[in-house]
């Protein structure tokens, strides 16, 4: 009788979240998690039923999982899986339980067999025992959030107890990153790493970063053969010995880099392989890296490895570029200290004259507290004065990413405040030339209200889809 009830219960979970998903799309909504939460409350033991019906891949880190996401969609494709995925960035445990649900029939019976779930740090603590994945890519890890996720070493806990829950997963770790590196360490996983050459950045730019400029083992000060951004890079503790692992997946030469593209060179462990990708940036090459250690393991021939790479377009915020009156509109998600100053870097390698929007929200999924404005490097935009025509801030908290701004050296007269994403795009548009490049940084939530305006008038494909 008890497991009559929890069958029943699951049953209705699945009928009522897929009627909430249909409405909810009906009238213009995302649907993307409202069903999941109801579909929580009527089978709270629902993930732990449903785990072994798919074939689950999950990725979790700071920055980089969306993009990483889409580029293992696109390893997938190639390698002639079919798969289900919150492509809406829905990563919680309702986002993940109306994306799972959408995979199966009314009766429960999965359509496709592959679920790729872009998963929150701390959510990931719980879910990845109850799912069992098969395979989890980790990102990084930054400050991100403090209201939300607390201290860094927190959000490292949280990845690392999901992972001892998950001893047969495959893990595809950052090498690079102290932190990251660090969960492949005394456990019975087995472990593929991935990150870049000794010395082969395509830029002098080291920083010692504070994030964890101290061995997580022993508290010693490492110290870096060569770093690429923020606390990445060779590390090694002079103390206890704690060192940067052998990477299997490696970029080993940067061959051509500029804001539009990069063009690389890819250990892999059966060869290397040449890369032109269509992503500028190097946390870009990161993530890359990620994708391709992920094909390594889904067993795609290196042709295959190279197409999809690529052939891969950033989307959802995330580099997402329109073409707009002879415009190019570009809008690039920002949500903490290392990942803006990567953004603010890739500005750096504009060219010609652009024109910058802000767009800085203060909501729980943005963060609540925006002090973190105050760690970016805003400063070198000021060299930058002679290629961008106007500085435009927007969201809640336009006043104070403009006092940032001033601050950073930039003029006053040269920072205009727009309120309400239609008037930032009007105003942006109407102070831009031809051929000028439009670049719009917003968080999370700001992020969405843009792309709900620029959808309304320039037809873009839905955030969930």
């Amino acid at each position: 009788m008890k497991e009559f009830f929890k069958k029943f219960r699951l049953g209705l979970a699945i009928i009522v979240t897929k009627l909430t998903v249909f409405g909810l799309r009906m009238v213009g909504w995302g649907g993307t998690s409202l069903p999941g939460k109801i579909a929580l409350r009527i089978c709270p033991d629902i993930f732990n039923r449903l785990s072994d019906r798919f074939r689950i891949i999950m990725i979790t880190g700071t920055n980089g999982k969306t993009t990483t996401s889409r580029i293992i969609e696109g390893m997938l494709q190639k390698a002639g899986l079919k798969y289900v995925s919150n492509k809406s960035g829905a990563n919680l445990a309702s986002g993940i339980a109306t994306t799972l649900i959408s995979a199966l029939s009314l009766t429960g019976k999965p359509v496709v067999r592959t679920a790729l779930l872009e998963t929150d740090e701390a959510a990931f603590r719980t879910l990845a025992p109850k799912l069992k994945p098969e395979m989890i890519v980790v990102t990084n890890f930054f400050r991100d959030q403090l209201d939300r996720y607390g201290e860094l070493y927190t959000t490292l806990n949280n990845v690392r107890e999901g992972i001892q829950g998950t001893p047969e997963s495959k893990l595809i770790l950052n090498a690079d990153d102290s932190l990251c590196a660090s969960l492949g360490q005394n456990i019975p996983n087995s472990v593929i790493y991935f990150g870049l050459g000794d010395k082969v950045y395509p830029e002098e730019y080291l920083i010692a970063n504070a994030d964890a400029a101290f061995c997580i083992h022993c508290k010693s000060r490492y110290e870096y053969l060569s770093t690429s951004f923020a606390h990445l890079g060779h590390f090694k503790c002079p103390n206890c010995g704690y060192e940067r692992p052998a990477a299997q997946i490696e970029c080993t030469q940067v061959l051509e880099y500029d804001n539009l593209s990069s063009t690389i060179e890819i250990k892999i462990p059966d060869g290397k392989i040449t890369v032109k990708l269509a992503l500028p940036g190097l946390y870009n090459i990161y993530n890359a890296l990620a994708g391709t250690a992920a094909g390594h393991l889904l067993e795609l021939k290196e042709e295959d490895l190279v197409y999809v790479l690529e052939g891969f377009e950033c989307g959802f915020g995330r580099m997402e570029t329109l073409s707009v009156d002879g415009r190019n509109l570009k809008m690039i998600l920002v949500k903490n200290p290392t990942g803006f100053n990567q953004v603010l870097k890739y500005l750096m390698t504009q060219k010609d004259k652009c024109l910058v929007g802000f767009a800085i929200n203060d909501r729980l999924a943005d963060g609540t507290d925006i002090s973190w404005l105050w760690d970016v490097d805003f400063e070198i935009l000021s060299s930058m004065q002679n290629k961008i025509r106007k500085f435009f801030v927007s969201g809640i908290r336009a006043e104070d990413m403009a006092v940032r701004l001033k601050y950073a050296g930039i003029p006053t007269d040269s920072i205009f405040i727009r309120h309400g994403e239609a008037q930032l795009i009007d105003s942006m548009m109407e102070a831009s030339k031809e051929n000028d490049t439009v670049y719009i940084l917003p968080t999370y939530t700001a992020m969405l209200d843009i792309r709900k305006e620029l959808k309304k008038r320039f037809n873009l494909k839905e955030f969930w889809e």
